[in-house]
């Protein structure tokens, strides 16, 4: 076993002190990745910073019409969350609906954003809502936070602090589950806002989370799942493993999307 050093820091401060003075830090959440990945001897840090003891870093409120939800916050205080509940039914379904009980009750809304598993549910969730991923630098907009298959745009340094969410009633989530891990091998977040229908997709994309603007632009015409019929899904840039093929998640794309409508 190699040796590894565990913080604990109370501020944010603290927290930046000991991932720069680190030669190889890690922030830990939930540590439903993280720490799996270290038994699996396939990451070894010099650190670990656990930021759930930070203040402000846990717990849900609201400011004004947005759902403001601490980094440190499990899926199951989301998922439980009256406010969330009443304000934006759809995000608390997904959270949910995230792996089981244990991951639930562990596992962080902050860490599953910032991991940005190209199978996760909160990057569809917060990319169609158009949530704001705050950290102790900056706020960056979903639309510019997930940049890649396990990347984001977040500095070495920086640290998520909460994660703003607008309320959306009219909103809805549905994913067709790998079975064995409970990942989706699909999952679509349609949101209907003011502005504009927004339609994520998880699960599926050579590059993780996108948004498919073909069929936004059918919703914005006719928020009803027959809008989607004539729309073809290109299994272009989508992913194909021993789950199931390009096409076959192209297929489930349009069906998960069309159910989500349904269910708004």
């Amino acid at each position: 076993m190699y040796a590894t050093k565990y913080h604990r820091p109370s501020s944010l401060d603290a927290a930046n002190a000991a991932l720069s003075g680190a030669d190889d830090g890690k922030l830990l959440s939930g540590g439903q990745t993280l720490l799996p990945t270290m038994k699996q001897h396939l990451a070894a840090p010099s650190d670990l910073i656990d930021v759930r003891g930070i203040e402000g870093m846990t717990g849900i409120c609201m400011d004004g019409d947005v759902i403001v939800i601490g980094a440190a916050t499990t899926h199951a205080e989301v998922a439980g969350n009256a406010d969330v509940q009443r304000l934006c039914p759809a995000l608390a379904s997904l959270a949910g609906g995230i792996g089981d009980p244990a991951v639930r009750h562990m596992g962080t809304i902050g860490g599953s954003v910032a991991n940005n598993d190209p199978a996760a549910d909160y990057p569809a969730g917060l990319t169609a809502l158009g949530a704001t991923v705050v950290t102790n630098k900056r706020e960056i907009g979903a639309d510019d936070f997930f940049t890649g298959l396990f990347t984001t745009a977040l500095d070495d340094d920086e640290i998520i602090t909460t994660v703003r969410i607008p309320a959306t009633a009219q909103a809805a989530y549905i994913k067709f589950r790998q079975a064995a891990s409970l990942y989706a091998l699909v999952g679509v977040f349609v949101a209907q806002h003011a502005s504009g229908a927004r339609v994520a997709v998880t699960g599926s994309g050579d590059d993780g989370v996108f948004r498919h603007a073909e069929m936004e632009a059918a919703l914005n015409g006719n928020w009803n799942a027959s809008a989607l019929d004539g729309i073809a899904v290109s299994s272009d840039g989508l992913m194909s493993d021993i789950h199931g093929s390009a096409a076959y998640r192209a297929n489930l794309i349009k069906v998960m999307a069309k159910r989500a409508v349904e269910a708004c």
